[in-house]
């Protein structure tokens, strides 16, 4: 198929901070006890307390090194994917990068990637397309999100859904084995770009102008004109994206969807005609965690042995913009 690639993932590796139950956050909000489970699907969720979002991609990044037998100087470039970071300036991979032993040391590039909850499948586009094997043989992709501190308590449905995590993959181009990039891409419907927003801290809201509301500076959601949007665009996108190729996403062995919602995630599965297992998940133990949803769950899957060698996975969700991406790998 034209713009397959070589490219393996060689490791993963993850890192979470505090778990955090639905029954500790009920108490914590005075939400009803069941509510959480019952309308965000969530069970468990981790939220940061020291932690910074380098610090956690740095460990998630160690992991993943440690796993390939790699040290910091095997990889020759660092793509931080996050829709949250610790510095406006310098960007996300550097301050992760200098975090990492030997990140003082290590002389390879570092840039950050900020497509919100589809960053990572927007950095595993870029860097299989970058890959030669020769210049550039490995990649490291960390996506490190710590959304609890931008959420609204008094937003139950957000309050509740998102979670902090870290999760870094190691890509290599490999023309030894049978892994492949098969196609990677987005579209953006920017009708909904208002649907997500966190408004205050950048430019439009600048702080001096705008000194720190709650309601300007927390994250907003418009849930129901998301799903609406999400019901209609990405059966429209999966069309699209499949059209050049002679399978369907029905034919993948797995899926990872973005962890997007309880109530979002039922839609996709019921917008498709899937085999029972065939959709993968951790909303259940680690609520949305942003751009690091889709590659914690991919990390645990492959530690799992539920993705093996030669299974046909896709990557995919939305993202606010409102964006819908995927990307089509052999693991």
């Amino acid at each position: 198929m034209k713009g397959v690639r070589p490219i393996k993932i060689v490791s993963t590796g993850k890192y979470l901070p505090k778990r955090i139950s639905s029954n500790d956050l009920e108490n914590k909000l005075s939400i009803p006890i069941g509510w959480c489970e019952r309308y965000s699907g969530v069970k468990y969720r981790h939220h940061a307390t020291t932690e910074t979002n380098g610090l956690m991609g740095a460990k998630a990044a160690e992991q993943a090194l440690k796993k390939a037998n790699f040290k910091l100087n095997d990889i020759d470039f660092l793509i931080s994917a996050s829709g949250s970071y610790d510095y406006p300036i310098p960007n996300q991979g550097s301050v992760i990068k200098s975090l990492m032993k030997d990140g003082n040391q290590a002389d390879l590039a570092a840039i950050h990637i900020d497509s919100t909850c589809l960053s990572f499948v927007a950095a595993f586009e870029i860097a299989a397309k970058i890959l030669d094997g020769n210049k550039i043989k490995n990649i490291l992709i960390v996506s490190s999100e710590i959304s609890s501190k931008a959420l609204n308590e008094n937003n139950w449905e957000t309050a509740t859904l998102f979670g902090d995590g870290a999760a870094a993959v190691i890509l290599q181009y490999d023309e030894s084995g049978s892994s492949n990039f098969i196609k990677g891409t987005q579209k953006t419907y920017s009708k909904g770009m208002e649907y997500t927003m966190i408004k205050g801290g950048g430019n439009a809201f600048w702080i001096k102008d705008h000194p720190f509301e709650k309601e300007l500076h927390s994250f907003d959601m418009k849930g129901k004109k998301l799903l609406r949007m999400a019901k209609k665009k990405i059966p429209e996108f999966m069309e699209w994206f499949f059209e050049d190729l002679s399978i369907e996403l029905t034919d993948a062995d797995t899926i990872i969807p973005h962890q997007a919602s309880k109530t979002g995630l039922m839609i996709f599965e019921k917008l498709f005609n899937f085999k029972q297992g065939q959709v993968k998940g951790t909303l259940e133990k680690y609520g949305n965690c942003i751009a690091a949803s889709i590659p914690l769950t991919l990390h645990d899957f492959i530690e799992s042995g539920e993705i093996k060698r030669g299974d046909l996975c896709m990557l995919c969700g939305t993202s606010a913009g409102f964006s819908v991406g995927g990307v089509l790998i052999t693991f």
